[in-house]
Order: structure tokens, then C-alpha cells, then sequence
């Protein structure tokens, strides 16, 4: 059950879960350009970009994320694109990932979108309609303010590949911790393609230039970051693109 603090906001209205929170050093100094500066939102919200900058993938790999949070029907006639439960999405992210999230979500079920960034939230807020079953509050993604099992299914989207590898590992705890056993966490980020895949050079310049923390993905599986005090399996992992991206989907 959440505390009267981390209470969301209903119909779509932004929240401070704890009161002001600072903004990650490595956020302001590596992301700036991305997130933290109102012109980096009115440059990357559009979906023909940010499917670009994705190598024309974003649906692709949305809807594998949201695929992988599906609950299997129960008769012949539940709705096989149906999401259920209570749902946290850890961080904004551009383009209509959320909103397509919200479409499928069951009329009992809940979604809370966590971010530290208010600009991303006020963002995410204008692209979401008026609607009790989602909240928005800001939080860090490493310390969430949430009771343990608060939640049936944490999505990450493209979010660990931009984080120093401490925040990635807490991140990855909380989203366990806050998970209730029997829960999902999905996954979706980049991983190391394939030795002859064309983009391999590019893509290492890119971030080289530009995602700082982004080559331990190409180093490491995720599962190497995953806490080791809290009991999970890694359910299901599939690639894509010739191996750029990935999917994992972990059970508490």
C-alpha cells in the first residue's frame, strides 16, 4: 500500500512524491541536451525521430515491451492486448509508448509513471488524457518511495543504458524491491550486436559521443547488474535488429 506522500495525482496531474528532488549530477552533466533542457523536449518529442533515431524500431520494440507485459487471457474472448494489475513505468519516455500503455490498460488496473526530471513529467502529462487510472510522480528511479510488492509488472524502457553503473544497479533493485513476487519486470534496451551487424562501428561512436554508459550493456548482461539479495529468475530474453536491441522480462 503507498504512503500519503507517494500518492499519485489523479487525471493526469504531476506529483512531488517527498518534497523537491535534485537532479542527478551524471542526468545534468550526460543528458542535459536529451531531457533537462526545455528545447531537448520540443526537439525529441516527435515519433518520426525518435523511430529515426531508433533505426525505424520504436513500434517494434514498444510493442515488445508491452507484449511482454501481457497477461495471458483467460477464455477465448478476453482481449489478448489487455494489460491488468498494477503497473510502474520508471522514467518518461518520448514517444507513445505510455499512451499505448494506457489504452490497453483494463478499467481496474492502475499505472504510475515515475520520473526526477518535472519537465519530463509536464511533458508526458500533455500527451496522456484526463484518466483516475494513471499517476504521476516524481521520484528517483534508485530510491522509489513505494512499500515492498507495490506493484504486479515495472517496465523499464531504454532507461539502463543511461545510467552509471551504481544507479544502474539500484535502479534495478528498487524496481525488484517494489515488485510483489510472482511480478514482472520488462526490459528494453540496447545490447551488443552481432559482429558483422553494419551499424557496430556507428553505433560505437555514438556513444562514444554521446551515451556514456551506454557500452556496458554491449559489455555485460543485464543480469550482471541485478541485485543479489532479492530473489528473480530471467524468464524470457530475445533480440532484435541483429542483436542492437533487447528484451528481458526478470520475475521476482
Amino acid at each position: 500500500m503507498r504512503t500519503e506522500e507517494s500518492m499519485p495525482a489523479r487525471n493526469g496531474a504531476a506529483a512531488d512524491a517527498a518534497g523537491q528532488r535534485a537532479v542527478p549530477a551524471y542526468l545534468e552533466q550526460a543528458y542535459w541536451w536529451a531531457y533537462v533542457h526545455p528545447r531537448a523536449v520540443r526537439l525529441f518529442e516527435r515519433d518520426w525521430l525518435v523511430n529515426l533515431i531508433l533505426f525505424g524500431n520504436y513500434g517494434r520494440l514498444r510493442d515488445a515491451a508491452l507484449a511482454g507485459m501481457q497477461t495471458p487471457p483467460a477464455t477465448a474472448h478476453t482481449d489478448t492486448n489487455s494489460l491488468s494489475g498494477n503497473i510502474l513505468q520508471v522514467a518518461c519516455a518520448y514517444g507513445d509508448i505510455t499512451p499505448t500503455l494506457l489504452r490497453r490498460l483494463d478499467a481496474q488496473s492502475h499505472l504510475d509513471v515515475v520520473d526526477v526530471l518535472p519537465i519530463q513529467l509536464n511533458n508526458l502529462q500533455r500527451k496522456l488524457p484526463a484518466d483516475a487510472r494513471v499517476g504521476l510522480i516524481r521520484a528517483d528511479a534508485s530510491a522509489l518511495p513505494f512499500d515492498d510488492g507495490s506493484y504486479d509488472q515495472v517496465l523499464l524502457f531504454f532507461l539502463l543504458h543511461e545510467m552509471p553503473e551504481p544507479v544502474r544497479r539500484a535502479t534495478l533493485a528498487e524496481a525488484l524491491r517494489v515488485l510483489r513476487p510472482g511480478g514482472r519486470l520488462v526490459i528494453i534496451d540496447y545490447h551488443a550486436p552481432r559482429r558483422w551487424h553494419p551499424l557496430r562501428w556507428l553505433m560505437r561512436g555514438v556513444f562514444r559521443q554521446l551515451e556514456p554508459f551506454a557500452m556496458d550493456l554491449w559489455r555485460h548482461p543485464v543480469e550482471h547488474f541485478m541485485p543479489n539479495d532479492l530473489a528473480w529468475t530471467a524468464r524470457s530474453h530475445h533480440t532484435y535488429f541483429g542483436g542492437l536491441y533487447q528484451r528481458l522480462i526478470v520475475t521476482r
